[in-house]
């Protein structure tokens, strides 16, 4: 076995681009950080679950980091550093990870970090009866987790897994209290136990969740900017879904940090920082319900889709140059991200019109909708009101005007959260959109895998058994060669493109608008906001 603080050479070597990482910091000047203080922090979307195992919602990453630990960091450059291992050692075959952790770490009950801690973490994050929707789909090649002794654990996996360490590295496999995991199993979703910066004092449905420093914290991850006890004595994140509300609360000084959509990042630049960075993972997509039997089953209507929507003009319309034009199924800010997708295809109506003509819809109803055999072309898609932050409604508009034009009713219906869940549960759907946070290529698994389905912690709602691409996807994962996981992650992105398996819009941007006063606010690897060093000024 050989033995590394840092991250191994192979997985160096896997970063191809990086997220850039913004800090408020800059804006410091000569004055010195301060200790105490209140801070608030705005956006647009409430957590459904605060248990790590359970959400797969990127605000709750982002309140979570705050509360949990990590076995390891994952810095902005991709490299992987200490944390609550000190250690590790991987095996030569790759099937098992051993951790040696630090001492004296306390979680906010007072619990000690021991061996059977981690175990009971990795174990809830895989039990079905977690219900997992996301940590489970990332331990998809956990076998086990032995205990040696109270510092040290082996991870055991059924194959190889190079993205074992980003997926330890994640919020959403912070180490839980093993108190709270056997004795509050019916309130792990509303009373998170964690060992980080924050701890969790309330959450108040609809309005928003309180956080108080954890004095006693003295195990900060290795390379971070800040270390020991948070600066801040309170941190409060506030769910306000309107952007002028949330923004006119920035600019008034209700609050002092606030997550900014790309089209409203001039109107805070004047009374505000502006941190951005380029989120890792899937891109704003629509995904494609190809399924046997749909209507999406037909490439040559997938194909007609995207040639019928003018993606560039709509993203620069809507979204003046902060969002960039998305190709490849994976972000430019992800590892083995490939440019060579780029430009794949164009804006070019009249070959719609002749691969739709070709797929046999030659016939049109009186609205001048596509018809075979006297069904009308029409495509589902579904969304709720969250569904539609960062002005998403409009790319929705703008895909189904310029649909009709080629004769594809798009049927962009508001319904929800319980009906759209029913409605997945069916698949009774035939488009769905989102973007999805992970800086590892292996997000890629998460939405095509064949084993990815939603009962399985994954994201392929459609149930797409697609073998070519799920073969490249699985070994891309089990393969720790870095020339070769490049090879196969190119592979699987221009297979995703040459056959219109999804629709990628636009890179999402994180934007924060931090208060001038406010200092030490970061983004880590993931692009997810750090408070643990956030200070304001006198």
């Amino acid at each position: 076995m050989r033995t590394t603080t840092r991250s191994t050479a192979i997985l160096l070597l896997l970063v191809a681009a990086t997220a850039a990482c913004g800090t408020s910091a800059a804006q410091t000047g000569d004055a010195q950080p301060t200790t105490g203080g209140a801070l608030t922090f705005a956006t647009a979307v409430e957590p459904d679950c605060l248990d790590p195992a359970v959400s797969a919602r990127d605000v709750t990453g982002v309140i979570n980091r705050n509360i949990f630990d990590s076995l390891v960091r994952q810095a902005p450059d991709g490299s992987f550093h200490p944390w609550l291992a000190e250690r590790w050692e991987t095996a030569p075959d790759g099937r098992a990870y051993t951790f040696h952790l630090r001492s004296g770490v306390r979680f906010h009950d007072g619990t000690t970090l021991d061996a059977a801690a981690v175990k009971a973490t990795l174990d809830h994050a895989v039990d079905p009866a977690t219900e997992s929707r996301f940590a489970a789909g990332l331990l998809a090649a956990y076998r086990s987790a032995e205990v040696t002794d109270a510092s040290t654990v082996t991870v055991r996996l059924s194959r190889p897994d190079a993205a074992l360490l980003q997926t330890l590295s994640t919020p959403y496999l912070g180490i839980q209290s093993p108190r709270s995991l056997r004795e509050n199993k019916d309130g792990l979703c509303e009373q998170p136990i964690g060992s980080g910066p924050f701890r969790f004092v309330r959450w108040e449905k609809k309005v928003g969740i309180d956080l108080s420093r954890y004095p006693d914290y003295a195990w900060s991850p290795s390379g971070a900017t800040h270390q020991g006890p948070a600066r801040l004595d309170t941190l409060r994140i506030t769910f306000v879904a309107e952007d002028s509300v949330r923004l006119g609360s920035l600019t008034s000084g209700q609050v002092q940090v606030s997550d900014v959509p790309a089209s409203k990042a001039r109107t805070v630049q004047g009374s505000a920082h502006l941190l951005k960075t380029e989120v890792p993972g899937a891109p704003y997509t629509i995904f494609l319900n190809s399924s046997r039997d749909a209507i999406l089953a037909d490439i040559r209507v997938r194909q007609a889709l995207r040639r019928a929507v003018d993606l560039d003009q709509l993203v620069k319309s809507i979204y003046f140059g902060q969002n960039q034009r998305a190709w490849s199924p994976l972000t430019p800010a992800t590892p083995l991200y490939d440019d060579s997708t780029r430009d794949a295809f164009t804006f070019d109506q009249a070959e719609a019109n002749r691969l739709l003509d070709e797929a046999g819809w030659t016939q049109r109803d009186s609205a001048g909708y596509r018809l075979k055999d006297g069904r009308r072309l029409t495509l589902r898609w579904p969304h709720t009101a969250a569904m539609e932050r960062d002005q998403r409604n409009l790319i929705g508009q703008g895909l189904q005007s310029q649909a009709k034009q080629v004769g594809i009713e798009i049927q962009y219906t508001l319904v929800d959260q319980g009906t759209i869940g029913d409605l997945i549960g069916k698949r009774a759907l035939d488009l769905f959109d989102v973007s999805f946070t992970r800086s590892d290529p292996d997000i890629l698994r998460y939405f095509f895998g064949t084993k990815s389905t939603l009962a399985e912690g994954g994201g392929n709602i459609f149930g797409l058994d697609i073998p070519e691409l799920d073969k490249l996807l699985t070994d891309g994962v089990s393969t720790l060669d870095p020339a070769q996981r490049q090879r196969i992650y190119s592979d699987a992105q221009r297979y995703v493109v040459e056959n219109a398996v999804s629709l990628p819009v636009y890179v999402p941007t994180s934007l924060l608008g931090v208060a001038r006063h406010v200092h030490g606010v970061e983004f880590g690897a993931n692009a997810t906001p750090l408070f643990a060093g956030a200070w304001i000024a006198g």
